[in-house]
């Protein structure tokens, strides 16, 4: 099928700060924001034709970060607003009818192949598709004066990212009746497809996959690539837990409820791998332990998913400026077996901490009928974890 990708890049980026430009042109080491979102696509095999929507003053800009690129993009002049845009990159594209398009925000140079990947395969039986993440803070809706209306339930929340995929005949008719309409804003395409009626397939995003906003994610963005690059800061962070049994029925261990002649005491879900994790995760950007952040004492945890403590340890480090390289965990028991369940584990964790599944491990040993654990009265868990963070290391 022909593919075709349209980059935005026409924003001004108020949001950013206009002191050094429009974020886009930014660079990152050696390379603009722009460059390395246009290279995503130029070097992935599905992708034919190229657009680039820009604004109308900013085409010295775009040639120059765009270089040797160029014979691959196709460079069109974009609207007032994001939508229409993307509506003149698709007007521009309908003269070669490609049968599917996907549609990125230059502000979001860290995309993985992996995403991209995902979205063209859920084009083959959707026609709208949306890269997405696990909303993990707790959601507050305020009203007048700045106070708290509600809580927001977020079990169902998803932040959506780009690239969004779409059939192309579909999304073009789509922003065209947008248009038509007169008054219809909307903040992304996905949002546009499902107004027109189209059904909107999710697809799981990547927490690497962020969008340049303000000033601070552009100076963390450019502290990636800094003169330090030669040698980047790698933490590696240990985590050591263990719980005992009482009476109950089943355990839960690394995100996985599995049948067993017993629990595992604690006061939250005594998940012995998810709480190594919370702390090897901590260890990496010195944030304490996991009593810190969720003391016992305190009955909100009683009974809490101790997926919470992993994402709350996995969003302080990325708050730093780190990226979780990779996740290993080892379980330590005589039982229950883990080997069923391993494959279950490692997609929950992978979720959890926005990594690919290829990044985590979760292994199981006996402790040879030795010690508290060889005599089966509890479960401990070992966990390791690196991070990559930016800036130097000490000489």
């Amino acid at each position: 099928m022909k593919t075709a990708a349209i980059i935005l890049a026409a924003g001004r980026g108020e949001r950013a700060g206009n002191g050094n430009g429009p974020k886009q042109y930014r660079s990152l080491g050696s390379k603009s924001v722009l460059r390395r979102s246009v290279e995503a696509f130029a070097g992935h095999p599905a992708f034919g034709p190229l657009v680039v929507a820009i604004h109308a003053d900013d085409r010295a800009l775009c040639t120059a970060a765009l270089g040797d690129l160029l014979p691959r993009v196709e460079i069109v002049v974009g609207g007032a607003t994001r939508q229409a845009s993307t509506q003149r990159a698709l007007d521009h594209l309908q003269a070669g009818a490609p049968d599917l398009v996907l549609i990125h925000d230059a502000a979001r140079p860290f995309l993985e192949g992996d995403v991209i990947d995902r979205v063209l395969q859920a084009l083959h039986e959707a026609a709208a598709v949306v890269p997405a993440m696990p909303v993990s803070d707790t959601i507050k809706r305020i009203g007048e004066n700045s106070h708290v209306l509600e809580t927001v339930h977020r079990d169902d929340l998803h932040a959506a990212q780009t690239p969004q995929g779409f059939r192309f005949s579909e999304i073009l008719a789509a922003h065209r009746s947008a248009a038509a309409s007169g008054g219809q804003t909307f903040t992304d395409d996905a949002a546009i497809a499902a107004w027109a009626g189209m059904r909107v397939c999710v697809v799981r995003g990547s927490a690497e996959n962020t969008k340049l906003t303000w000033a601070r994610d552009i100076a963390l963005a450019e502290a990636r690539y800094g003169s330090n690059a030669m040698f980047p800061d790698v933490r590696t962070g240990n985590g050591y837990d263990v719980h005992a049994f009482q009476d109950g029925d089943a355990v839960i261990l690394c995100g996985v409820e599995i049948a067993h002649d017993r629990k595992l005491s604690g006061h939250s879900d005594a998940d012995v791998g998810l709480h190594a994790l919370t702390d090897a995760l901590l260890a990496t950007c010195g944030a304490g332990d996991i009593g810190t952040h969720f003391p016992p004492s305190d009955p909100q945890w009683r009974g809490a998913a101790s997926r919470r403590f992993v994402e709350h340890a996995a969003r302080l480090v990325r708050e730093n400026g780190g990226r979780i390289a990779n996740a290993d965990v080892t379980l330590i028991c005589e039982a229950p077996k883990i080997g069923p369940h391993r494959e279950a584990m490692v997609k929950i964790m992978s979720e959890m901490l926005g990594i690919d599944a290829g990044r985590v491990s979760i292994k199981a040993t006996t402790n040879e009928k030795l010690g508290f654990v060889g005599r089966a009265e509890g479960i401990a868990a070992i966990a390791t974890t690196s991070v990559i963070f930016p800036g130097s290391v000490p000489e």
